[in-house]
Formats: C-alpha cells, structure tokens, sequence
C-alpha cells in the first residue's frame, strides 16, 4: 500500500482550472479511517445548459477571428512596428515560444526554411531563418500562430508592411503544432496545427515587450495603487513608468514567467499558466477561479477586454473597474487613460461588437458583447476537439496508480476523463492551508467578495477576479486531468514544475494542495496512471 499524507482537516483534494495534477490521500495518525474508494465525487453540482453552433465555423472563429483587434495591436500596442524595430527573426520567433503552421507557408520558403532547420541555425547557415524580412513573410502567409494579419486597406492582399494591421487571437496561447518539421528546444516549433493544447513554452511577456508600445498593456501588469503592489515582482511599474521599465518587468522570467499569461486587469501581478481548450464539452465552470459559468461569456470577456484593453478606458470600463475594485479601480482606469493620451493612441475601443447597456454582467463586463453566432460556432469547435493520447505507461504500476487514486482523489476528481468533471469549487483555505488573508482593499460592489490577500502568489487571481460575481465562493475550478504526459506547469501560478514535485511533501504541509505520496516507487505509480490518462476521443500520441 503507497503511504500518502494530508492535513486531518479535510479529504479533499483539489486543483485549478485545467492545471492538470492529481492529489494523494491524507492519512498522519490522528487522521481519521480513508474514505472509500470511489469513481468520482458524489456531490457535484448540475452544469448549466449548453449552447453550442456549428463546430466547422467554430474552427475559422478560434484560429483567425479578431473582431477588430488588429486596431489595437497594431494601432496601440505597434507590435508590427516594434518587431520591425527590433529585427525580429524567424529563429528569435521559435525561440520566444511561438508555433509557425507549416501548412501556410508558401511553398517556394517552405523549401528554403526545410533545408536550413537542418544547419546549426547560424545566420551564415541559416540567412533566412535569421532574416526579419521572413518573419513578415510568415506573418502576411498567416503562418504565425495567433498573429493575424488582416487585409484593412482593402487590396485585397495581406501585407503588414503597406498598411495592413496584425491581430491576436485566442490560438497564441492554445494551439501548437505536431512539430513534424521542427522543434525548437524550449520554445516554438514548426508543423501541421494541433488546436486546444496549451503553449507551455511561449515567452509571452517577452512578446509584449516586442510592440512597441507595451504601456498599452498597463491594467494587466503589475502596478502599485492606494498603497499596495501584488505580483511576482517587489514593486510594480506606474503610469510615468517608461518604456524601458515596462518591458524590463515584462522580460524578467521572475515575474512573468514562460508559460504563463497575465489576462485579468485587477493591476495585480497575477500571470497563470496557459491552459487547454480541447474537450470544453467536459469542462465547467471555467477560469482559474470558476468566475465564468458558460464557455461563451469567458470568450466574449477575452475578445472584449483582454485582446483590447483600451475598452476599460471607455465609461464603461471604468464604471466595471471601480464596481470590481472600488478607489482602486477608479485609479487603475484614470491612469491607464493618461498612458493612452501620452503615447497618441485614439480612436478606442476598438472591439466590433454591440453595446448591452450591461456593465459587470456576466455575458458583458464592459458592456459589450460580440457576434453571438461566432461565440456558439467556437463553443462548438472547442467542445469537438480531441484531447491528446496519453503516453504510453507501464501496466502494473498505472492499475496501482490508477487503486491509489480512487482511493485518496475521488472526492473532488473522476477517475474517467470520458465524464464532466465535478461542476464545483474548492475554497482557499481548503486547498492551501496556509492561506491567512489579510484585507486588501473595497469593493465598489458590496455583494461581491471582499478583497483580501494572503502572502505567495496562490491567491493572487483571485484577489479581485473570482466567482462572486455569480453568487458563489471564492475558490479554485476542478481541472481536466488530460495531457499531463507534456504538462510542466502545475497550479495555476505555475508554482510547480513536475507531477514529482506536486505529489512530493517537500513542498511542505502549509503550501498550496499539500496532498502528498511518501515513497518513489508508489509516487512514480500515481505519475505513471497520470501521464497515462486520456478520453477515449483522442489525437494520435505524439
């Protein structure tokens, strides 16, 4: 029998959204008797109903929609433009993470990139992999995975260089490739698409800090207002912040780490591990803190704030900000303005999309919802598509993992990835016994959350962004417990590096999901029925 510990506290276990890691039974002496093995919790809640549209259009949505983002992309961030400035080159592309489609580069560079992967990369061996030029190439082919280009003068041809703009869509941080042609060791890679695998290994601060105008990204990094700075980082940039400073905090892999994207607009320094987006039929409710319950409403808050910020300089983005945040809030917006107004950037919000008249509702935070069909069509897609096999394990010690498992995880985890996971949530001081939070500012909406903060980074989302807005707890999401063979970021602040480390009681009694397994070799079964998990519905094993 493995020997497995927890806090006598509670039998828990739990894990956030999507960050793929399981949990050992907790059983020191003065625990109580192991509850019975099962197949999965008994107190799940029911999942709201699901909409869904036509999954082939959902394809086109998920990989090239911007809905008008390209305006601010181009027009506030200048990505085009710094990356023009800064010579960035194929190489440097791949080696910042991003994935190339191989399908959609011209054939006659196809030929040239093919031969010169196979050289040591060298600008001698490889000019054109380490010529800026092809990177516009690839961008105006639409070869760059989640940079799109988009024909806006109308010429009915895309280049990037003669007045047409570049967007960003949701596949930069969920799709790679099969890196049939090239895998860039740590960073990107080159081959057929494989959408909904998160990219583990994109840089994505670096990224930002490549437009040339990364203080158009202020409300998602780390700032210090009313007296406070949360993140990663000692201190937070400002609004006089230069553009050196942003991009520096934007680069250091120390507070903003690879893997990881920081996509809520609190002012916290809360960047969260890139997570999957296949088989979303199987999963609910979605963000790391459970905040949206319908898949369509966390993709329209993505595409109307997070892919266009300038939104939450609009009245109505500072009516959502100071609702969720209070003086805070009010500060966060009326800074970020005065960075807009310094850098020359008008013209905002940019969104395509219909005003509802809806500030801080559910299916509109700012008031705005884009095309609904176009958000159905993508539910539909994401819901269909596969998750990837799971790697090939040893037998014995999987049925052994797979025993240790119903007995210590069930109740908060199935043991079948075939089935919804549990629709529930698992409060802080559940899963991280060593959250003591102390108050950290007011709401301007009473009947949410009060905001608190509690040393580490664990907490850090969920200090203004969590479930209350729709009447629940504040707490962490059940994952999927899919694609573990490649996952190497584990909770959602990415804190962990290996299921090893997860699972080891080093980590200590007080971190965060502190469920462990004493003994290698039972530690290496519970890993080994992990790393083996799939769908029944599934890519071919990579």
């Amino acid at each position: 029998m493995a020997t497995t510990r927890h806090r006598p506290s509670s039998a828990i276990c739990a894990i956030v959204l999507l960050s793929a890691a399981a949990c050992g039974r907790t059983q020191p002496s003065s625990a109580a008797a192991p509850r019975a093995a099962s197949d999965g919790p008994a107190n799940a809640q029911a999942l709201p109903q699901r909409l869904t549209g036509t999954a082939a259009s959902g394809r086109d949505v998920y990989r090239f929609e911007t809905f008008g983002n390209e305006r601010f992309w181009t027009d506030a961030m200048r990505l085009p433009q710094g990356m023009e400035a800064a010579r960035f080159t194929p190489k440097q592309a791949l080696e910042a993470g991003l994935q190339v489609d191989v399908d959609a580069v011209p054939a006659a560079l196809r030929t040239i990139l093919e031969r010169e992967l196979k050289t040591d990369l060298s600008p001698a061996a490889a000019p054109a992999l380490n010529d800026p030029a092809t990177t516009v190439a690839l961008v105006n082919a639409n070869a760059v995975v989640g940079v799109v280009p988009k024909d806006t003068n109308r010429d009915g041809r895309l280049d990037i260089k003669n007045g047409d703009k570049v967007g960003v869509t949701c596949t930069i941080c969920h799709t790679i490739t099969d890196k049939s042609v090239f895998n860039m060791p740590n960073g990107g890679s080159i081959g057929r698409r494989v959408d909904g695998p998160a990219a583990l290994t994109l840089d994505m601060g670096k990224l930002l800090a490549i437009a040339a105008n990364s203080r158009a990204y202020y409300p998602n990094l780390q700032q210090s207002f009313v007296g406070i700075s949360i993140g990663r980082a000692p201190s937070g940039v400002g609004p006089h912040s230069t553009e050196a400073e942003v991009d520096a905090y934007l680069t250091n892999r120390g507070y903003y780490p690879v893997g990881t994207f920081d996509e809520t607009h609190d002012g916290n320094g809360n960047s969260v591990k890139n997570v999957p987006l296949f088989r979303q039929d199987l999963a609910a409710p979605y963000g790391s803190a459970g905040e949206h319950a319908l898949l369509e409403n966390i993709g329209n808050g993505s595409y109307t704030t997070n892919l266009d910020l300038t939104t939450l300089a609009t009245p109505d983005g500072r009516a959502f900000l100071e609702m969720k945040a209070g003086p805070a809030g009010k500060q966060l917006s009326d800074e970020y303005a005065s960075i807009l107004r310094d850098t020359g950037v008008t013209g905002f919000p940019y969104v395509v999309a219909r005003r509802t008249g809806r500030v801080g509702a559910a299916e509109s935070p700012v008031g705005l919802r884009v095309d609904e069909q176009k958000l159905l069509d993508m539910n539909a897609y994401l819901a269909d598509l596969p998750a990837p096999r799971g790697a090939q394990a040893d037998a014995s010690a999987a049925a052994r993992g797979r025993e240790m498992f119903r007995g210590s995880c069930t109740a908060c985890h199935n043991v079948d990835q075939s089935k919804v996971v549990p629709a529930m949530l698992v409060d802080l001081k559940t899963l991280w016994p060593g959250y003591v939070p102390i108050p950290a500012g007011v709401r301007g909406d009473g009947k949410l959350s009060t905001i608190l903060n509690a040393p580490g980074t664990f907490d850090d989302k969920m200090i203004v962004v969590d479930a209350s807005d729709r009447g629940e707890k504040r707490g962490n999401a059940m994952p999927l417990l899919l694609d573990l063979a490649r996952t190497t970021l584990f909770l959602h602040d990415a804190s962990v590096r290996s299921l090893d480390a997860l699972l080891d009681s080093q980590r200590g009694d007080h971190a965060p999901h502190p469920f462990y397994i004493d003994g290698i070799e039972d530690r290496q079964a519970m890993i080994e029925f992990l790393r083996g998990l799939e769908t029944g519905r599934t890519q071919a094993r990579r």
